[in-house]
């Protein structure tokens, strides 16, 4: 019995199923803990098809990931500042206007994104049947920077590389008047925004930076004073000389704006002074002018006649010239014209005639020069370019005139004062350094060591203007060559500053010698002819 159970022991053997089965669960164990440590290690890893920003990141560990985007947005970015020659390159890196990226958050997002194919085991299970996880995703950058930074930044490129606009220019044989060249200028506010984006693309690093033309600047009538000053100094008149002085007054009758040459210094007023003598003879009248008072201020102002200048004073004056003398200065005084003033009649050379004078006002002209004016008749360019401006201001807008004389002087008086000084066609002085037919208003005076006109130009564009300009020369005869041309050529400056479009690019060549005579040629034929309201209707009849 014994012997059986022994064989039976014998023929049973190795248990190799026991054994077999054992090794199989073995290796199924290390197979699965192999399997657990390949997903571990992919589960370390940020699942395929994410980014961050448009940057690849899939399958990467978390620390490459982090390194990869940091160092893409660490990359400068190009700013081309467009120049003549092209662009100017600037690199702009992100430190430099405090650049952060918010790694930890962004990160976590993506870990986040990995566990949207279930739990744990769930992924496992995907993993070992080979089931990518593809997520397909892109997380918006979590970045910033110091908006104050990138302003101050642009702004100081701005300041190194925006061109302004060029001064004006001018030509001294053309005698024109040149704006500047135009300028440009970096648009901070927009580049704020293209620098903000291309910070914020990992691909776009590059930003044509935006810039606006600054237009030309507008001629200023400063500009002119330049040009005038040049021309005086190119033609050796020096104008605040010991012995020559160039006192010249411009105003722009749009817009108010003046330009004074040593304006205030006294000059002898010569003829000029019968502007004055003519504004005082239409507030003495109590109607408007018969034929024979408007044929004596016509010989006065256009043929500058002492005779009747000293007439219209003495009618003024009641009969006695003297008082006429005294309410001319008193009145031009008045107006706040305060270096003018005439104190003796005019001197005619004539056997019987009353001379004497009356005591000067008191006036302050500009002391530092002396032009050796006449003690008895003196005025200045800005007096004379005030006056006349108050008259155009009269004469256009019922205002200047009428209501510095109130109740004295009627806007269509004031019109008649410049009706009447339009006919003075003696085609030298203001009047020839303007194209022959434009009307200019005004009175011309001079002795033997100075000149001067004043007067308004109408220009054909509607900027009209005063100019009044004064020229002095120690000497005993004038050049009346080399002075009258000077006046004529700061006339021509004048008008192509106020008249670009139309501009006398060479002195005319049709003006005579010397001054047409006033009669026979622009003084009406008889006091019959004078009409105040169209002073050249006569050669129409």
């Amino acid at each position: 019995m014994s012997a059986s159970l022994g064989d039976r022991r014998r023929r049973a053997g190795f248990p190799w199923l026991l054994a077999l089965s054992l090794l199989l669960i073995i290796m199924a164990v290390a197979l699965l803990i192999y399997e657990l440590v390949g997903f571990s290690r992919r589960e370390q890893q940020l699942p395929a098809g994410i980014s961050v920003a448009g940057i690849n990141i899939s399958s990467l560990s978390e620390r490459d990931a982090v390194s990869r985007w940091e160092r893409a947005y660490a990359e400068p970015v190009n700013l081309l500042y467009p120049d003549a020659n092209g662009a100017q390159l600037i690199l702009l890196y992100p430190d430099q206007v405090g650049w952060r990226i918010s790694s930890e958050p962004m990160l976590a997002d993506a870990l986040r994104l990995g566990e949207l194919g279930g739990g744990f085991w769930r992924r496992f299970i995907d993993y070992l049947l080979g089931i990518e996880q593809i997520v397909a995703r892109d997380i918006p950058l979590m970045a910033d920077y110091q908006e104050n930074a990138l302003r101050a930044y642009l702004e100081d490129i701005a300041a190194r590389y925006d061109n302004s606009p060029g001064s004006a220019t001018y030509d001294l044989q053309t005698l024109v008047v040149y704006p500047g060249t135009s300028g440009n200028t970096l648009d901070v506010p927009k580049a704020m925004q293209l620098v903000d984006a291309s910070l914020r693309s990992a691909v776009e690093r590059t930003v044509n930076l935006p810039t606006f033309e600054v237009n030309t600047q507008a001629l200023r009538l400063n500009d002119l004073k330049e040009l005038i000053i040049a021309l005086l100094d190119d033609k050796g008149f020096i104008f605040d000389g010991v012995n020559t002085v160039a006192s010249i007054y411009v105003l722009d009758l749009r817009h108010g704006e003046e330009i004074s040459i040593l304006g205030d210094v006294a000059f002898s007023a010569a003829s000029t002074i019968k502007v004055p003598i003519m504004v005082e003879y239409f507030r003495a009248l109590a109607a408007p002018p018969t034929q024979d008072e408007a044929w004596l201020l016509a010989n006065s102002l256009l043929c500058s006649n002492n005779s009747s200048s000293n007439l219209i004073m003495e009618i003024i004056g009641g009969g006695d010239i003297f008082r006429g003398l005294r309410r001319v200065s008193d009145t031009i005084q008045a107006l706040g014209i305060g270096n003018t003033y005439i104190t003796a009649p005019f001197y005619l050379g004539v056997e019987g005639q009353q001379l004497g004078s009356i005591q000067a006002p008191a006036t302050r002209p500009n002391p530092d020069f002396d032009t050796e004016a006449d003690p008895f008749n003196q005025t200045t360019a800005e007096d004379m370019g005030a006056l006349f401006s108050l008259i155009y201001d009269c004469a256009h807008y019922n205002s200047g005139l009428t209501v510095a004389l109130p109740n004295a002087v009627t806007q269509r008086e004031c019109r008649q004062m410049l009706e009447l000084g339009s006919a003075n066609d003696l085609l030298r002085l203001l009047q020839g350094g303007i194209p022959s037919g434009v009307r200019i208003s005004h009175k011309n005076g001079w002795i033997a060591d100075s000149v001067g006109d004043a007067g308004v130009v109408y220009s054909p564009n509607g900027r009209h203007y005063v100019i009044s300009v004064f020229l002095w020369e120690r000497s005993e005869f004038q050049d009346y060559q080399k002075l009258w041309s000077l006046v004529e050529e700061v006339s021509r400056a004048a008008w192509n500053y106020f008249n670009p479009q139309a501009p006398l690019l060479q002195p005319r060549a049709d003006i005579p010698l010397t001054a047409q005579e006033c009669e026979g040629n622009y003084l009406p034929p008889a006091p019959e002819y004078v009409n105040l309201d169209d002073i050249n209707a006569w050669r129409r009849n």
